[in-house]
C-alpha cells in the first residue's frame, strides 16, 4: 500500500515538472514573398517564383534570469533548413548551439554592406562568388559576449567543420572533406566614445582556422591549414549609410591546380529618401587564385530600390554581373531585373 503511494506521488511530481519545464512562450514568424525575375544573357523559362519561409520561435526563462531560445527556420520549399538553441545569461554572454545558421563567428559578416533589399550577389543572377563563412555552414558552438565600450567578441567553434547538419544522437562520420576541426574569431565595435557623429560607426574584423588533414601524395607537413579573414566598416548619418570591407580565404591546398586563395572587396551605399522608400548601389569584386593558373576575377554590382506600406513592400534589384563563376567570356556576363513582392506577418 505505501508503494503504491509513492509510486502515485512520484509520478505527480514528475508531471508537475513537466509543465513548469515547458512554461515559455511560441512564436511564428515570416512572410510571402513573390517574385519575377529575368536575365538578358540566358534563357529564364518562367519567371514567377515564391518564397516559403516560415520560422518557429519558442522562448523561456531560468530561475536565475537567463533566457534561452529555441528558433528553427523553414526557407524556400525546405521543412526545416537551420535552426538554433541558446541561452543568454545576465552577466556572462549568449551561448548557442548552430544548425547551418550561417550567422555563428564570420559567417555573419561574409557580406555586412548597406543595402535596400540583397546583396550585390543576392539577386536572381548565379554569380558564383566565395564568401568566406568559416565554421558557420557546420554544427557549430557559439558564443557572445556582453558588450563592453562598444565592442563585442564572438566566437565559434565546430569539431569537424564539415557543413553538415546533425539531428540529436547523430553524427556527421566520414564526410568527403579534407577540412577537420575549426574556430572562429569576430570582433564587433561600434566605438561613439560619447561623440554623436560616431555613434553611426561600426568597425569588425575577424578570423577563422580549420585545421586540415593530409593531401594526396604529401605529408601532414607539407599542408596548410585552411584560414579566412574580414574586416570592414560602415557608417550611418543621417539617411545615408556606406560600408567597404575586404576578404580573404586561403585553402592551404598544395597539389595540382587546386585553388590557393580567394580575396573579396565589397562596397556599397543607401539612402532612406524617407521612412518608406530606400535606394542603394552595390559593388562585389572577387579573385580566384588557381595554382599555376592566372587570377580569374568575378564583378557584381547592383541598383536597388525598396517601398514599404505597412506590412507589404515592393522591391526591384538591376543587377550586372561580368565573368560569373570566374568564367571570362561574353557566356558569363549577366543583367538581370529582380522584382519582388513581399507581405509580412
Amino acid at each position: 500500500m505505501n508503494k503504491l503511494t509513492k509510486v502515485g506521488l512520484s509520478a505527480l511530481c514528475g508531471s508537475l515538472a513537466s509543465v513548469s519545464a515547458h512554461a515559455g512562450t511560441m512564436e511564428v514568424l515570416g512572410g510571402a514573398t513573390a517574385t519575377w525575375s529575368s536575365n538578358s544573357s540566358a534563357v529564364t523559362g518562367n519567371p514567377l517564383g515564391m518564397n516559403s519561409g516560415l520560422t518557429f520561435k519558442g522562448s523561456g526563462e531560468l530561475d536565475n534570469g537567463s533566457t534561452f531560445t529555441l528558433t528553427l527556420t523553414g526557407a524556400d520549399q525546405d521543412g526545416y533548413s537551420s535552426g538554433s538553441i541558446s541561452v543568454a545569461t545576465p552577466s556572462l554572454g549568449t551561448i548557442s548551439l548552430n544548425q547551418a545558421t550561417g550567422g555563428a563567428g564570420i559567417g555573419g559578416y561574409d557580406d555586412k554592406m548597406p543595402t535596400a533589399w540583397e546583396e550585390t550577389w543576392g539577386t536572381s543572377v548565379g554569380t558564383g562568388i566565395d564568401l568566406p563563412k568559416g565554421v558557420a555552414s557546420s554544427m557549430n558552438i557559439g558564443w557572445t559576449s556582453p558588450t563592453f565600450m562598444g565592442a563585442t567578441l564572438k566566437l565559434a567553434y565546430a569539431p569537424k567543420n564539415d557543413a553538415t547538419a546533425n539531428n540529436d544522437k547523430a553524427v556527421s562520420g566520414g564526410s568527403s572533406t579534407y577540412k577537420q576541426g575549426g574556430y572562429d574569431v569576430m570582433l564587433d565595435i561600434n566605438p561613439s566614445l560619447g561623440m554623436d557623429i560616431l555613434s553611426g560607426l561600426n568597425v569588425f574584423v575577424g578570423g577563422s582556422r580549420t585545421e586540415t588533414d593530409k593531401e594526396v601524395g604529401l605529408s601532414k607537413g607539407d599542408t596548410k591549414d585552411h584560414e579566412e579573414v574580414i574586416v570592414g566598416s560602415t557608417f550611418a548619418y543621417g539617411p545615408v549609410t556606406v560600408g567597404y570591407q575586404r576578404s580573404a580565404e586561403f585553402t592551404g591546398q598544395e597539389v595540382g591546380t587546386s585553388v590557393e586563395y580567394y580575396q573579396n572587396n565589397a562596397f556599397g551605399v543607401s539612402f532612406n529618401i524617407s521612412d518608406d522608400l530606400s535606394i542603394s548601389y552595390g559593388e562585389m569584386e572577387s579573385n580566384k587564385k588557381t595554382r599555376n593558373s592566372a587570377k580569374a576575377t568575378t564583378t557584381a554590382e547592383s541598383i536597388q530600390i525598396a517601398y514599404s506600406m505597412g506590412g507589404m513592400s515592393i522591391k526591384i534589384a538591376e543587377t550586372e554581373v561580368d565573368n560569373a563563376t570566374y568564367s571570362s567570356g561574353s557566356g558569363s556576363d549577366y543583367e538581370a531585373t529582380t522584382v519582388a513582392l513581399s507581405l509580412a506577418f
